[in-house]
């Protein structure tokens, strides 16, 4: 196998296939861990690394604690959380964790050494949901983003976020502004008209004073009425002066 393939590690415990050192070379075979007996309210989670010293440290945290239940790679179908420890974000990583996105039903955790600028936008791509940092990576932040995993939510180092919010905010800029839409959900057509509404004209005035139809004006209204969930025109303008939009 070359550097650029896959990781080829399985689920933590009865592995059979080998996985693949850090040279490229070598190919331990991953130790027989005893399959844990589930106690109620355990969190069933599937560890993939790429090389035995990496999945080796992860396993010997988690299966101290209660709240996990280690699967075998016979049981890796079942995994509420899947988590993936390597190195560094590389293609060969980043095509491992688009295979486990379809292989399997649970939400995906990467603990990666690691992690270059740019990479964000790989992993949620791949359907990654929680990063940690193998240097911040111990029993307790471990539980922690499985816990958060298995419950829907999502973990982020700090800087990571930080990096997220500034995308979300470009792309919020770049797609909608261009298309004569505000962050505040109202396009500038719709903003005009709620104006036009909150000086008290009526659909006949609007239509003029905007050179549209009168029916585009009364559908213009109510799909703002209908996506913004309010009742009437009178609530979708007090709704827009309250947060500044008209």
């Amino acid at each position: 196998m070359t550097s650029t393939e896959a990781p080829r590690s399985e689920a933590v415990t009865t592995h059979r296939p080998p996985v693949v050192a850090r040279s490229g070379s070598a190919r331990p075979a991953t130790p027989r861990i005893p399959v844990q007996a589930r106690r109620p309210g355990q969190i069933p989670v599937a560890v993939y690394a790429e090389d035995l010293i990496l999945q080796t440290g992860v396993v010997q945290q988690l299966r101290q604690r209660p709240e996990v239940e280690l699967l075998s790679e016979s049981e890796a179908g079942r995994a509420e959380v899947s988590l993936l420890v390597v190195d560094a974000l590389t293609e060969a990583v980043a095509e491992h964790l688009r295979r486990l996105r379809l292989a399997t039903s649970g939400r995906i955790g990467l603990v990666v050494g690691q992690f270059e600028a740019g990479g964000l936008q790989t992993i949620v791509e791949c359907g990654v949901a929680a990063v940690l940092r193998r240097s911040e990576a111990d029993q307790d932040r471990l539980v922690h983003l499985i816990t958060a995993l298995a419950n829907g939510e999502g973990v982020m180092p700090g800087d990571l976020l930080g990096e997220l919010l500034d995308r979300i905010g470009m792309l919020q800029r770049t797609m909608l502004d261009g298309r004569g839409l505000t962050l505040s959900t109202l396009t500038a057509r719709e903003a005009e008209m709620l104006r036009l509404v909150a000086e008290g004209f009526d659909t006949s005035e609007i239509a003029t004073r905007t050179s549209y139809s009168e029916r585009t004006v009364k559908n213009v209204l109510h799909e703002i009425i209908t996506r913004l969930g309010l009742r009437n025109r009178a609530h979708a303008v007090g709704y827009a002066m309250r947060r500044g939009l008209i």
